[in-house]
């Protein structure tokens, strides 16, 4: 039954008004190939195959943390616990290799715990959605805290881990990497097939549609029967996993633990998932439109780069980038207020 309300609310309004309905997709397609052009013109060799590699690469790993952000903002949450899930998978994996555990085996162990830790942050955010930010804030200090503290003992190198890491993980995530003999990383393989498989799952699942349904009105997806609290608790953990998963990733590509890796994406993974135009209140965007705003973002960070900006010069063109973009979606009324 919500499958069919939402297909019909969805296919009504691509009829009657096309471009509305895709205003997001169209935005960041422009944004897009305006920022290309731009890099093409103002900074030497920035179309090239080592430049387009290096971007993709760096949007994969942005586009694997910002699964989960994307997955809260669509019931209007967010979830400030993913740089420091990253940030203690980057330091707690090498540590368990040195400890004995086979990589592979330490990896399911870090990823089950990044879940479990998810799924604490979403009962707790849940229970206490008044406080849900502050919450999830609160659930990051004490998981990467907990792993600093695991992670020093014995050590006088609290934050940083020194570990061999295995050659398959490098190649991975490897700027050099190889993808059956291809200059392609294959991390960037790795994010196109979740990012394929998750739009799938969205549109053509119960649980996927019960997600749209919690963040379009809590009050219908109650009456047909939807357990908010479940939706909550599992996008959570999926965030939480995939945060796991993207600071082992991040291990390959730096070779060594440090638990400040992690550090960027709270910022990023929100500016992606805003820029591509998911409603923060929930209910609209989508994981399509989150990839547009990964690769908008990491493109515009290239130029800025290419052109000489420092880091705090980068920070203020993407928040000012930030500004009218929310200020141009705020501007379509939310899905519960057209029911």
């Amino acid at each position: 039954m919500v499958a069919t309300v939402m297909n019909s609310e969805i296919k009504s309004a691509q009829k009657s008004n096309p471009l509305k309905a895709h205003r997001s997709i169209v935005i960041g397609f422009v944004l897009l190939a305006s920022l290309l052009a731009l890099g093409a013109l103002l900074v030497p060799g920035f179309v090239s195959s080592q430049n387009a590699r290096s971007i993709l690469l760096l949007a994969a790993f942005l586009g694997l943390a910002s699964i989960g952000q994307t997955l809260c903002a669509l019931v209007g949450a967010l979830d400030l616990s993913i740089p420091y899930i990253i940030g203690g998978a980057n330091i707690l994996l090498p540590s368990l290799m040195v400890a004995g555990i086979p990589a592979p085996l330490a990896m399911l162990v870090v990823m089950l715990l990044g879940a479990l830790v998810g799924a604490a942050n979403g009962a707790l955010s849940f229970r206490l959605q008044g406080q849900a930010l502050i919450m999830s804030l609160g659930v990051g200090f004490a998981a990467v805290g907990a792993v600093q503290i695991y992670t020093s003992l014995g050590s006088a190198f609290g934050g940083t881990v020194f570990a061999p890491v295995p050659e398959w993980l490098r190649n991975i995530s490897a700027f050099n990497g190889k993808f059956f003999g291809l200059s392609l990383p294959p991390v960037i393989v790795i994010w196109a097939i979740v990012a394929i498989a998750l739009g799938w799952f969205m549109y053509n699942t119960w649980f996927g549609r019960s997600i749209y349904a919690v963040g379009g009105s809590r009050t219908a997806a109650a009456r047909l029967g939807i357990s908010e609290f479940k939706v909550w608790t599992v996008i959570h953990s999926v965030s939480g996993a995939m945060s796991a998963i993207t600071g082992m990733l991040l291990l390959g590509f730096s070779g060594g633990g440090f638990v400040g890796v992690g550090d960027p994406y709270l910022f990023t993974t929100v500016a992606a998932v805003v820029i591509g135009g998911t409603s923060l209140l929930g209910g609209a965007g989508g994981y399509g439109a989150t990839v547009l705003g990964v690769l908008v973002l990491t493109v515009l960070t290239s130029l800025l780069v290419g052109l000489g900006l420092n880091f705090p010069a980068q920070q203020a063109v993407v928040g000012l980038l930030i500004v009218p973009m929310v200020a141009i979606y705020a501007r379509s009324p939310h899905i519960r207020n057209q029911i």
